[in-house]
């Protein structure tokens, strides 16, 4: 009966060993913390997040919520203080006192934390009203709106230049925006688009350049981000686009690679680390895309309607902020890598050779194990 307790035994160790490669999503290494309408959300609709320090913007479908405690109160700002009309917000950012809010009627932005805000819409010069993104950078505003192509503001908001497929945008329909220095980044339904020299002229940049596709060869872009030379694209359907070359050569992760899905929403990265938003959840690569580890609602992130959906990404000091279908998701990095188990002793050459024959015995059984259970396992 020895050897029947001791199989067991091993039978268990293999079960357990394997069960730890049925979901590549480590678990227990991200714990999040989720704020809906109960903790004083806008909506649980969350399409876009930003952070600095202890301040977090988050962009919902009922407004622009603020907290300046790390989560532990929200203002919510709507439609009355923000003076669009509407309290749908698609985009934030923030830089010093200004906040940027991109709504589906126009910008609001407010130089002194949400004291009072100042409406720009065409009246103004925007290209279009319904925006989805916005950044700032020094005197420079820029804005990407649907069927209104990229807005750009040299001086605070004063006067605007609109840009559309007439100088080179590979769409009117811009569904984020980037930039880095006098470099622009647009990411359109015809591809990601580039500008060198301020919005001057523009390259588009599609499947035909090595940009993810699907088979319906879908070419829209939905979110970008820039270091460097590097340029990160979240694309629709084509999985994530890297190009480390300024776009003259791109790889593409997808679910072949471990991503989450095709269908890649939002982006960000910090050194090594990529964060991906998908509609399948989180997606993360800490050495800079050779793997990846999905994070969902059953690693405690929130549930997005009914789903994975996860609609944005940003990190700050360690911590990672997703933008939900159902709320924010909020958790801290780990900071120490994760512990393997030390080298064995050394062993005398005979002692060595029994491990051995041991081993080997038990990855067969796994195999055997690892057969009987693979169709339970989910990605």
């Amino acid at each position: 009966m020895r050897w029947l307790a001791k199989s067991i035994v091993a039978m268990s160790a293999a079960t357990t060993f394997l069960v730890g490669f049925c979901r590549p999503t480590q678990a227990s290494d991200l714990n999040f913390s989720n704020y809906t309408t109960a903790n004083g959300l806008g909506a649980n609709v969350a399409y876009n997040v930003y952070a600095d320090g202890s301040n977090i913007y988050a962009a919902t479908l009922g407004g622009l919520s603020v907290s300046r405690d790390n989560g532990v109160s929200w203002t919510n700002y709507t439609n009355n203080e923000l003076l669009t009309g509407s309290s749908r917000i698609y985009g934030v950012y923030a830089k010093g006192s200004s906040i940027y809010a991109a709504t589906e009627n126009g910008l609001s932005i407010s130089t002194n934390n949400g004291n009072s805000w100042s409406r720009y819409n065409t009246r103004e010069g925007l290209g279009g009203d319904n925006l989805r993104g916005v950044y700032a950078s020094g005197s420079n505003i820029y804005v990407a709106a649907v069927f209104g192509g990229v807005s750009i503001s040299t001086n605070d908001g004063s006067s605007w230049s609109a840009y559309t497929q007439a100088n080179g945008l590979g769409s009117n329909s811009v569904r984020g925006i980037f930039s880095n220095g006098n470099t622009v980044y647009a990411a359109t339904d015809g591809g990601l688009s580039i500008s060198g020299n301020n919005g001057s002229t523009w390259v588009n940049y599609s499947t035909q350049n090595g940009l993810g596709t699907n088979s319906n060869n879908f070419r829209s872009v939905n979110n970008v981000y820039a270091i460097g030379s590097t340029i990160y694209a979240a694309t629709e359907y084509g999985g994530l686009g890297v190009s480390t070359n300024n776009g003259v050569t791109w790889t593409n992760y997808t679910t072949a690679n471990g991503l989450g899905s095709n269908r890649v929403t939002g982006v960000f990265a910090n050194g090594n680390t990529i964060y991906a938003s998908t509609n399948e959840g989180l997606s993360i690569s800490r050495d800079n895309g050779s793997s990846w580890f999905n994070y969902t609602y059953l690693d405690g992130l929130s549930n997005g309607l009914g789903g994975y959906l996860v609609y944005n990404v940003y990190a700050n000091n360690n911590t990672i902020y997703a933008a939900t279908g159902n709320g924010l998701s909020v958790a801290k990095q780990p900071t120490q890598p994760v512990p393997v188990p030390a080298p064995l002793p050394l062993l005398g050459v005979g002692a060595a050779f029994k491990a051995s024959r041991r081993l080997r015995r038990r990855l067969l059984l796994s195999r055997t194990i690892h057969s009987s259970i693979s169709g339970s396992c989910n990605r």
